[in-house]
C-alpha cells in the first residue's frame, strides 16, 4: 500500500493519516462498465469521455454476475462513464433483476437521447431500475459550465421522458433521484434545504423527482488537475481535513460496498479504483478469484482523499451520510 500511496501527489500525502477502517457486511456491488461517455464533465473523477474505449466484456460481466449471486448482495450499482453505452448493460440489468437484486443506473440523462437508446427509458421502467441522475444544479448556466454547452436542456428532455414513464411521480414505485455536486472547491450545502430549492425551481418546469443526493468533489483525477491549475489543491485538502467528522466513519460506503472496474478487478470504493489502490491495499484481485464469505472484517485501504467522504455531513454514492 505504501508504494502505491507514493504515486499520490505530495499535497495529499502531507494530510494527516486517515483513520483505519474495516469492512462490515457486503450490501452493494458497484460496477464500472467502462469509461466511454457522451459527456466530459470538469469534475469527473473517472476522466470519462467520448474518446474513451474501455468497456467491460461479456465474459467479465458474467463473472461479476456470478459473484453477485454468490455474495447475496442486495444492490447492483452500475456506473461508468455512461453505463448504458456498454453493449451488455441490458443483459446485466435483466440478469440482476431475475436474481432478485435491486439495480441502480447512474445516468447522466443526456444519454437518453443518444442513437440506439430510444427504448432505454422503457427498459429501465420495465425492470424497476432506480435511476440516480446527475443534475449538479437547477440552473442552466451552472449545469452547462460544469458539464458542457446545451447539457441542461438535453437533461431536462431526458427527465421529461423519465417522468412520462412514471419516474419520480407521486405514488409511483419508479425512483428518480438527482445528484448534486459543488461547482468548485467547496463542500455541499445542507441537503434538505437544497432539495427544497430543487423541487421548487424544477417544479415550475413540470419536473418531478424523489430525492436529492449531495456528493463532495474528490481531489483526484480531472478535478484534482483543475485544482492544481488554479493553485487551490492545498486549500481544498485543508478544507476537507478541517471538516473531518469522526461520526461519519461508521457509515462510509467502503464498509459495505465493493467496487469492480471494467476489467473485473476489485477495490474498496470507486475513488480507490481511479487511484489504482486495490481492495485492502494489497495485491490486485479479480472478482472471479474472490470468496464472498471472506470479506467481512477485512481492512479497507485508505488515503488522504478519504477525507472527502467524512467532511461535514459526509458523502458517499448515496449522498450525505447525515442530515
Amino acid at each position: 500500500m505504501e508504494s502505491r500511496l507514493n504515486a499520490i501527489p505530495s499535497t495529499l500525502q502531507d494530510a494527516p493519516r486517515f483513520p483505519a477502517l474495516r469492512r462490515s457486511r457486503l450490501e452493494t456491488l458497484q460496477v464500472n462498465l467502462g469509461y466511454r461517455c457522451n459527456q466530459a464533465c470538469s469534475h469527473c473523477h473517472v476522466d470519462a469521455g467520448p474518446a474513451r474505449t474501455e468497456s467491460m466484456s461479456r465474459e467479465t460481466a458474467e463473472q461479476v454476475l456470478a459473484f453477485m449471486r454468490e455474495a447475496g448482495v442486495g444492490t447492483l450499482d452500475l456506473t461508468g462513464g455512461a453505463p448504458e453505452l456498454n453493449p451488455h448493460f441490458r443483459h446485466i440489468v435483466a440478469s440482476a433483476r431475475a436474481a432478485g437484486v435491486a439495480v441502480i443506473d447512474r445516468c447522466n440523462l443526456t444519454v437518453i437521447e443518444e442513437p440506439g437508446q430510444e427504448e432505454l427509458v422503457d427498459f429501465l421502467a420495465a425492470n424497476a431500475v432506480r435511476v440516480v441522475a446527475s443534475l449538479p444544479c437547477y440552473s442552466a448556466a451552472n449545469v452547462d459550465a460544469q458539464r458542457g454547452k446545451g447539457v441542461y436542456a438535453r437533461s431536462l428532455r431526458g427527465i421529461a421522458k423519465l417522468n412520462a414513464a412514471g419516474y419520480g411521480m407521486p405514488g409511483s414505485p419508479l425512483v428518480l433521484d438527482f445528484v448534486y455536486n459543488p461547482g468548485g472547491a467547496s463542500l455541499p450545502p445542507d441537503p434538505g434545504v437544497l432539495e427544497a430549492d430543487y423541487k421548487a425551481e424544477l417544479g415550475r418546469r413540470g419536473i418531478r423527482f424523489n430525492r436529492l443526493l449531495t456528493i463532495t468533489n474528490m481531489p483526484i483525477r480531472r478535478f484534482r488537475h483543475e485544482l492544481v491549475r488554479e493553485g487551490r489543491l492545498d486549500d481544498y485538502m485543508a478544507l476537507l481535513v478541517d471538516a473531518f467528522e469522526p461520526t461519519n466513519l461508521a457509515q462510509v460506503m467502503c464498509r459495505s460496498l465493493l467496487s469492480v472496474d471494467w476489467r473485473g478487478y476489485v477495490y474498496d470504493c470507486d475513488f480507490n479504483q481511479m487511484l489504482g489502490i486495490p481492495m485492502g491495499g494489497g495485491a490486485s484481485r479479480h472478482v472471479s478469484e474472490l470468496a464472498a464469505d471472506a470479506l467481512a472484517d477485512t481492512p479497507v485501504a485508505t488515503a488522504a482523499h478519504c477525507y472527502g467522504c467524512t467532511a461535514g455531513r459526509g458523502s458517499s454514492c448515496g449522498g450525505a451520510l447525515r442530515d
